[in-house]
């Protein structure tokens, strides 16, 4: 029974802890018909995680154990005394550094289990542990201290929490899950989610939909599983993003794991795609988002053979520039298709700004220019203007008429224009 039980323990701990079952209990150590048998060497374990400390016990045949006693004390010492207690069956006296932090792992004292697991560690807690076993001798209340004594060394905290990531895609709902390290049964961790920058996930805006909650799972009746779920519906913002997990187990004491999101993203046209056309050549730019990074292809190439494409790639988006000579009809379609997604966009086609330009003036008021086109060439001539004049200000106060240098300024009324010219002449 004891042995079945100790192994479930340990198999149970054995992520928290560096010691294996293998090396959990050594050999008996006896004096005068009383038997211990602790772990031998040495248990190391990380602060803000627990310990186990394997012990088992017989007695001499008139002797009936009815409580055990642990102690803490310097292994110089021969005799522990009553301010080395950290557990005893009645709670009195005990260290209060270790109370309520040290758990008996079978509280049937009968079964000669002594294993005692130590929660919340920290390295103050390393040291020498010695057990006494009280009870009756004869009918009379005695004890034995054992000389035997378990070493324990508490060394900062190593683990990582463990992150899980499911694949990720676009508009789906998903549930991610950190495990804190080890499977203690004391003071649960505090689990906190927080986006790249450090920023917790209950502090700023990150696009989508996310909540976050704790679970505690019993493994059994002395190990627990501490975990927190994050859920939310990933999108272009989240992709390639860094997400870390961070488990903070008392105020001093905490430990991390980063993951990098990968969002799987359907693949789209995004605005700035379009075509000019300049005299007898077309061209066109299709900008495309998408992971995996989608491709692009023209369908109306099949129609021409004089042409060109130029790719460039920025994480996930992909921009294509295509160059047509002579493209006759000039209906532009582009396709953009990864693995999950195709969509197709037909592109608007406009001609060259000065072209436009042009046309007006052969066709006059007949001809329905684009709002933006005569917007731009209005604010481009405006702007000269003004330029023109400033300047021609700045050189006219530039020059100063003296007696010697007979400069002057005349205006002269051009006969094909209501507008005056500004000249200004120096004698040579």
């Amino acid at each position: 029974m004891f042995a079945l039980f100790w192994t479930t323990v340990l198999f149970s701990l054995s992520g928290s802890n560096t010691y294996t079952v293998a090396s959990a209990l050594g050999r008996p150590f006896c004096s005068n018909g009383f038997c211990i048998t602790l772990n031998e060497g040495q248990i190391t374990a990380e602060a803000g995680l627990c310990v186990v400390l394997p012990c088992s016990f017989t007695t001499a045949d008139e002797f009936t154990p009815k409580n055990i006693v642990w102690f803490k004390c310097e292994s110089w010492k021969r005799k522990c005394g009553d301010s080395d207690i950290i557990f005893r069956t009645n709670p009195n006296k005990i260290q209060p550094e270790f109370l309520g932090r040290v758990l008996l792992l079978d509280p049937d004292v009968s079964q000669r289990n002594c294993s005692i697991m130590i929660n919340d560690l920290t390295t103050s807690d390393s040291g020498s542990y010695r057990l006494r076993v009280n009870g009756l001798q004869n009918g009379r209340t005695d004890g034995f201290m054992f000389t035997s004594k378990t070493i324990v060394s508490v060394k900062a905290l190593n683990q990582k929490p463990k992150v899980m990531i499911p694949p990720l895609t676009e508009g789906q709902q998903a549930t991610l899950t950190c495990t804190a390290p080890g499977s203690c049964s004391g003071s649960p961790p505090n689990i906190t989610w927080m986006w790249e920058r450090k920023y917790e996930i209950d502090e700023i805006n990150i696009p989508g939909n996310i909540t976050a909650s704790l679970k505690t799972e019993n493994l059994s009746a002395v190990t627990q599983r501490h975990s927190s779920t994050l859920t939310f519906n990933p999108s272009a913002k989240h992709h390639k993003m860094n997400l870390t997990c961070l488990v903070s187990v008392s105020d001093n004491i905490a430990t991390e794991e980063t993951v990098t999101s990968n969002v799987t993203l359907f693949s789209k046209i995004l605005k700035g795609s379009g075509c000019v056309l300049h005299t007898e050549v077309l061209s066109c730019v299709c900008i495309s988002e998408g992971s995996p990074l989608p491709s692009i292809t023209w369908p109306l190439l099949k129609y021409h053979t004089e042409y060109s494409i130029f790719n460039t790639v920025s994480n996930h988006t992909v921009n294509s520039t295509l160059t047509v000579t002579n493209p006759g009809n000039i209906s532009v379609e582009c396709i953009s298709s990864n693995k999950n997604w195709a969509v197709k966009e037909n592109l608007a086609v406009y001609q060259h700004l000065l072209e436009e330009v042009n046309h007006v003036k052969q066709s006059g008021s007949g001809y329905k220019v684009l709002p933006w086109v005569v917007a731009g060439v209005s604010l481009s001539v405006n702007v000269f203007c003004m330029i023109y004049i400033w300047h021609l200000w700045n050189t006219q106060k530039k020059v100063k008429p003296t007696e010697d240098d007979k400069t002057y300024m005349s205006l002269q009324k051009p006969d094909t224009s209501s507008e005056y010219d500004v000249i200004v002449q120096r004698p040579h």
